[in-house]
């Protein structure tokens, strides 16, 4: 059964998920920005690369949430949870589920949402493309 006066909100929908996305990587990414240490040994990187990390999702959560240049944000933002998943699998060994919330099934919802966010180009809600 199709419901194609839901079609109406589909701007919306999407102006919901890049502000929810953009409000993960920006809190994740002000973590990894303000203590780079403690963020750094947590992850198993280096602080300098902790707190570059930090700042490349602040700056794709920002790009993402507020509409500006959101295809290169949700873009960037795909290759950083790469990375994630990268670890999570062949350094870390976890699962796909993991224990309680650590697995990649997590990282991999946020590729997804990225992806339908560069494929529709933020949908209408943006400011700059």
């Amino acid at each position: 059964m199709r419901l194609p006066w839901l079609l109406q909100f589909s701007d919306l929908a999407l102006l919901f998920m890049r502000i929810l996305v953009g409000w993960v990587f920006v809190t994740s990414g002000w973590s990894h920005a303000k203590d780079p240490v403690t963020r750094g040994k947590s992850i198993g990187m280096s602080p300098g690369f902790t707190r570059l990390l930090g700042l490349a999702e602040l700056a794709g959560g920002l790009g993402v949430a507020l509409g500006v240049l959101p295809q290169l944000a949700a873009l960037g933002l795909i290759l950083i949870m790469l990375g994630a998943i990268q670890k999570k699998v062949f350094v870390w060994h976890t699962g796909f589920w993991g224990k309680a919330s650590d697995g990649w099934h997590y990282d991999l919802l946020f590729i997804a949402m990225c992806l339908v966010i560069a494929t529709t180009d933020g949908g209408r809600f943006v400011l700059l493309r």
